[in-house]
């Protein structure tokens, strides 16, 4: 899929070269053992999906009594994958080493952004769970761990590209949307920002605010100059293979998560907010209104990338599954959450009850790959030589 000036690729073992030779419709039985050395970053998919599932739930404009404990297992449920998934990372990393091949891969060093993703629904899911009523030590907690997020982020934005500008080459007409992952993780510092800042005192609400919006600023801004290599390399190449056309998806991510945060964090502004000085300017309620229209327009756009996606995959729908499936979840869960957040914002019962119905189809989307993750695992599909996101294209 790439051409590039970049490092060897990790050698093979004795093992996945004897393998490699076999019929690839009868593979051989690997142990757990090899197998585990095929277990990627991209698996972090999974845990951003389920903890985005989570506050999808919990979330919800229609509600019914037991949805919030139903929000809350899905938060647990997720809580141990990515306990179980970093548990595995470990080992994979002690037994077979190559922690740093693995972020310096042409192809799995972009997953290594989802690890973040994950962290940021799980700290987005801790103050919609358990934030009902929350202690001063609680707000101090949750503030630190906002700033501790922000900071490693934008590190991860920073030196991820410019190992990639200065050591990898890649050609334009093989982009993929998920060169827009490095920017993903510090982008979600604004919606992190949207879910706590309503609840923190001024004096911290209003730098989580102003970082929230620079930082959603910033990874949007990226991802539109990605954009315009992206629609580029559709108009000279057309879609790319079958088999990546569920990462087409991550396009919808960006300007949904945007207008979710921005939404969010205008509601989270204190009640006595001014930006410009006289007594009867209400700077809140018109920056609210500025939100809200900015949103419109941005979900605007996530409706057109995903109706990209939808037609390049039921055009030709995906032969085996890849951890991309998991692209088909987590970005329209962010454009579900932001049809939420302008349903409330224009208090809409029709839109309330589209946004009921998109998230219906995201719950059976999820199950649909997470039956079809597990059944891949279990018939060798994944975490097997050459099937991963850890070989070349």
């Amino acid at each position: 899929m790439f051409q590039a000036n970049r490092p060897p690729p990790s050698p093979l073992s004795a093992s996945d070269t004897s393998v490699l030779k076999n019929d690839p419709e009868n593979p051989s039985k690997l142990g757990f053992h090899e197998r585990l050395r095929h277990f990627t970053w991209a698996w972090y998919t999974l845990t951003m999906s389920t903890g985005g599932l989570a506050l999808l739930i919990g979330s919800q404009p229609n509600k019914f009594h037991g949805l919030q404990e139903i929000g809350l297992a899905v938060y647990a449920f997720n809580l141990l994958l990515f306990a179980l998934v970093c548990s595995l990372m470990a080992t994979r990393f002690l037994i077979h080493g190559g922690l740093l091949a693995s972020l310096m891969h042409d192809r799995e060093g972009f997953f290594f952004p989802t690890f973040w993703l994950s962290i940021a629904t799980i700290i987005s899911g801790l103050h919609n769970f358990f934030g009902s009523d929350p202690s001063e030590s609680y707000l101090i907690a949750l503030e630190v761990l906002f700033w501790i997020y922000c900071a490693c982020t934008i590190t991860v934005a920073v030196v991820q590209y410019s190992y990639v500008f200065t050591s990898i080459s890649y050609r334009l007409q093989t982009m993929m949307p998920s060169w827009i992952l490095p920017a993903f993780p510090i982008m979600l510092s604004g919606t992190i920002a949207s879910v706590i800042a309503i609840d923190q005192p001024p004096r911290s609400a209003i730098p989580i605010i102003v970082a929230g919006v620079t930082f959603q600023g910033l990874g949007f801004s990226i991802s539109c100059m990605m954009y315009a290599h992206y629609i580029g390399r559709l108009m000279e190449s057309g879609f790319p293979n079958r088999e990546h056309r569920p990462g087409l998806f991550i396009c919808v991510g960006p300007p949904s998560f945007t207008a979710l945060a921005l939404i969010g964090m205008a509601k989270g502004l204190p009640a006595d907010f001014k930006v410009l000085p006289g007594e009867t300017a209400n700077d809140g309620r018109i920056l609210e209104l500025l939100a809200i229209t900015a949103g419109a327009f941005l979900w605007a756009l996530s409706l057109w990338f995903f109706c990209i996606g939808a037609v390049a995959v039921i055009r030709e729908p995906p032969t085996a599954f890849h951890l991309n499936w998991w692209a088909m979840v987590f970005p329209n869960t962010g454009f579900t959450l932001a049809t939420i957040k302008l349903a409330d914002a224009f208090g809409s019962s029709g839109v309330k009850g589209f946004a009921s119905a998109m998230s219906i189809c995201i719950i059976c989307m999820f199950l649909f790959v997470f039956v079809s993750h597990v059944r891949a695992v279990w018939r060798q599909e994944i975490m097997y030589p050459g099937k991963d996101e850890d070989v070349s294209e």
